[in-house]
């Protein structure tokens, strides 16, 4: 049973009656790197994990790279933080999601969102999620930037203390970059991410939804 309840403000799925029950939920951040061209294709191959509910947190930026249309889950922006709150018995749009999600997949994180969730910051709906996640359930994160700043000497500082959250980074690989420039920086591959997701839900001791 949904913890909350509100209109869907994107692009709802599984609304057939056909669909079998959902038994894990995975929340998908996404960031303003232009790999969040391929939010798309990472949830499609999501969904084809049996059993897996997906739902998609967005930045504003991130939007600039993916069409909404595309996205056949729920996709909560910033607006739906203040929609759905009007008074103190109202729910808290982040908290809902943190308590809704059994993992966290933030696929890309830019360098941008990076710096914030190392010093703490939350200024927006994603960032405000992983603020007020439950260390007890897991983080994955999946880096993406050009070879410049990841080759910065912050990232790597950055990187580390999200590691010592306990959030498992999904490393970033070489190739050429949209830029023009080539080197490390790249988001993993599709398939590398679901992957790693795969074998968590396989692994881990998680909460089966009912």
């Amino acid at each position: 049973m949904e913890p909350f309840s509100l209109p869907e403000p994107g692009f709802s799925a599984e609304e057939s009656s056909s669909v079998p029950q959902k038994k894990h939920r995975v929340l998908v951040g996404v960031t303003g790197s232009v790999a969040a061209l391929k939010l798309p294709l990472l949830v499609d191959e999501l969904l084809k994990i049996p059993g897996l509910e997906v739902k998609v947190v967005t930045t504003e930026r991130a939007k600039h790279f993916y069409n909404a249309q595309e996205i056949p889950v729920t996709l909560y922006s910033d607006a739906d933080e203040w929609q759905l709150w009007k008074g103190r018995s109202d729910p808290v749009l982040h908290i809902e999601l943190r308590r809704w999600a059994d993992l966290m997949l933030v696929a890309p994180l830019d360098a941008n969102t990076l710096a914030k969730l190392a010093n703490g910051i939350c200024d927006n709906l994603l960032t405000c999620v992983i603020r007020a996640w439950d260390l007890s359930k897991p983080l994955l994160f999946c880096p993406a930037m050009n070879t410049a700043m990841w080759e910065h000497p912050i990232t790597a500082q950055q990187v580390e203390q999200l590691k010592g959250f306990g959030y498992t980074e999904i490393p970033c690989v070489v190739k050429k970059l949209v830029c023009g420039d080539e080197g490390r920086g790249a988001m993993a591959e599709v398939w590398t991410i679901v992957e790693s997701v795969k074998r968590i839900l396989e692994e881990g001791d998680l909460p089966t939804q009912s």
